[in-house]
Parts: C-alpha cells; sequence; structure tokens
C-alpha cells in the first residue's frame, strides 16, 4: 500500500503532507481546494511503477512519468504544474510499502524530467482512477480522441478507464470478496450493465430486458464501472482505486451502500482514495471507521491550509462538517419560531 504522499509546489497544493496512509483514505474540502489535483498527482505517480519494465515499453520511468503528467494535466508544457508564482521547484515524493520514489522539475521543464529516484519494485497489479462524471456513454468517443486523433480532452484517467472497461468479463473463481461486492453492486442496480457486441455500446440488461446506457442514470453508470472492473479482473487484490465524488449521482442510500462495499475491499486488501464536499460521505465512514474500528485517514482542506485527522478518532472540526451543521442548526431554529 502507499504509506505517505509529500507535495511541494504541485498546481494548488503548495504544501501538502500526508502519512500513516490506510486501506481507505479520504480527501474532503470545498470546490477548487485542490481534491482532485491531488488525487490524479498521486495516480500519475503510481501508473508510472505499473507501467515501467512492463510487457515491450521501453521507455525510462521518466519519460513515463512525463507522458502521463502531460496527458492527464493537459498543459502547454509540464512546467506549467509548478504552483504558480513560486520560485521554488515542484517535488512529489510518495513511498510504496516502505520504498520511496520522488521526482522534481522546475518552471521551465518542457518534457523531460531530470531528478528522479525510484527504490519502488514494477507493480503487477493495477491502480485506476474514476472521475466524478460518467464514462461509458462516451467509452467509444474517449478511445477515438485519444487512440486515434491524439486529441486535447480527455485525460488520461478517462483513457486509463476506457481501456480497462475494454477487457472482457472472465469466468472461473474469483476471490469472494469481488463475488459478494458484484452481488451487492448488482442489487443496488436491479439489473446489470454490459457490453452489446454487435452494436458495441454499453446497455442496461433487466431480465431479458435491454435497455440503451444513454437512458440509465449517472449513479448506475458509475457502479456499473466498479462492477465492470471486478469482474474483468483489472483489479486485484493490491490494486488501487482513486474515486472522485463518489456521491456524484447517488442518492444517499446508494452512497452508504456504495462505501459499505469499499469498506469490504478494502479489508482483503484494495486501497481506496477518495475525494469529496459530501456530508453524507464523511459521516458513513465515520460510522464504518467507528464500527469496524477502522483506521480512515482524512485530509482537510481548510483556511489555514491542509490538516489531517483519523475518522477512528472521531468527527473534527472541517468546512464540509461545520456548514452541515450550520444548516442543522438553522433548521433547529426555524422550528422552534
Amino acid at each position: 500500500m502507499l504509506d505517505g504522499v509529500t507535495l511541494r509546489n504541485v498546481g494548488p497544493l503548495e504544501d501538502v503532507q500526508w502519512s500513516k496512509l490506510g486501506s481507505v483514505n479520504l480527501v474532503i474540502g470545498e470546490n477548487g481546494t485542490g481534491k482532485t489535483f491531488l488525487l490524479k498527482s498521486i495516480y500519475s505517480a503510481l501508473r508510472t511503477i505499473e507501467e515501467y519494465k512492463r510487457g515491450d515499453d521501453q521507455r525510462t520511468a521518466s519519460e513515463i512519468l512525463a507522458d502521463k503528467l502531460y496527458w492527464t494535466f493537459q498543459p502547454d508544457k509540464i512546467g506549467d504544474l509548478v504552483t504558480k508564482d513560486s520560485d521554488q521547484s515542484l517535488r512529489f515524493s510518495f513511498s510504496v510499502d516502505g520504498k520511496d520514489f520522488w521526482y522534481e522539475f522546475g518552471r521551465d521543464t518542457t518534457r523531460k524530467i531530470s531528478h528522479l529516484e525510484n527504490h519502488v519494485p514494477p507493480r503487477s497489479s493495477n491502480s485506476i482512477f474514476l472521475p466524478a462524471k460518467e464514462v461509458l456513454s462516451l467509452h467509444q468517443n474517449i478511445l477515438k480522441s485519444r487512440d486515434q486523433d491524439k486529441a486535447f480532452g480527455f485525460d488520461d484517467t478517462y483513457l486509463d478507464l476506457a481501456r480497462a472497461l475494454q477487457l472482457s468479463p472472465q469466468g472461473g473463481k474469483n476471490y469472494k470478496e469481488f463475488a459478494r461486492s458484484r452481488e451487492s453492486l448488482q442489487h443496488m442496480l436491479d439489473g446489470k450493465v454490459v457490453f452489446d457486441d454487435k452494436s458495441k455500446r454499453w446497455v442496461f440488461k433487466r431480465g431479458n430486458q435491454k435497455f440503451p446506457i444513454g437512458v440509465t442514470s449517472e449513479g448506475t453508470k458509475k457502479i456499473a464501472i466498479l462492477d465492470t472492473l471486478l469482474g474483468n479482473r483489472y483489479l486485484d487484490l493490491q490494486s488501487v482505486v482513486f474515486i472522485d465524488e463518489p456521491e456524484a449521482a447517488l442518492h444517499p442510500s446508494a452512497i452508504s451502500q456504495l462505501l459499505d462495499i469499499i469498506a469490504s475491499l478494502a479489508k482483503r486488501g484494495i486501497q481506496f482514495f477518495l475525494a469529496s464536499h459530501s456530508y453524507f460521505v464523511v459521516k458513513k465512514l465515520y460510522l464504518i471507521a467507528a464500527q469496524q474500528d477502522l483506521s480512515i485517514p482524512v485530509l482537510s482542506a481548510t483556511d489555514g491550509g491542509w490538516t489531517q485527522t483519523d475518522l477512528k478518532e472521531g468527527l473534527t472540526s472541517n468546512p464540509i462538517l461545520d456548514e452541515s451543521i450550520r444548516l442543522y442548526e438553522q433548521e433547529v431554529d426555524m422550528a422552534l419560531q
């Protein structure tokens, strides 16, 4: 698992240190604080390690990382990722099972990263990033835009996910936790989402009926993506899953069920990083931490910077919870008037 991460002058993240990471990790903050930027930064570095020395890829780790940063953040040059108005270099580091990976570059960097050091062994497992926006309806457009047209628009998190979804489902025995989780996900869907080979499109199946994916809800598509990645075994017990706004397009009951599934998969080995600004997500994860005696490290964006807490120790003050409490108190005052 990832043990800790440090970012200096990485876009909007001037100074972030997040240590003692767990199987489920949460980043919370208001819009524009850099939650997604943080998750994409970690994902880009981890995917670099996973792609390095895999298959026939002859690129160096530095070349892979430069491409990953370029196509994930899509700047004119990767030096533009350095925090605006900073006269210091961008520096990123993390550790995986106690082994360090770090890189550094300045504002003038175009596509070559000269300072990179890696002590993390190549990984056979896959990490994946689930963006807030749905992907299934745009699946073929994403592949054409990037694989054929080589155009900006859909970043690498979308491309990696679209390619992962292309893998066919596999039969035979699987991890029992995956099987139980897939049953729960399909129960939430009241059906399942599959790729139709004839139409080359995703469809929603309920019994003998098929429905175009475009008429299904955004929440259904999100749940179906996780179900598909478990079913085609793109994910295994050493995978790392990044989810941007797991609450998007889901009602509170579905959020609760999805987080229960995430906690179950995390107990078996998958590591999760979630970015959210939802009170329901924070509250549900707090209950999971308390009920299962599970450490859930939280990185909170506040006016004074970033603070680290743990939901196992209780709910602590942060802008998301403070606003929820303020609205509750306002409701109580109205009821008493």
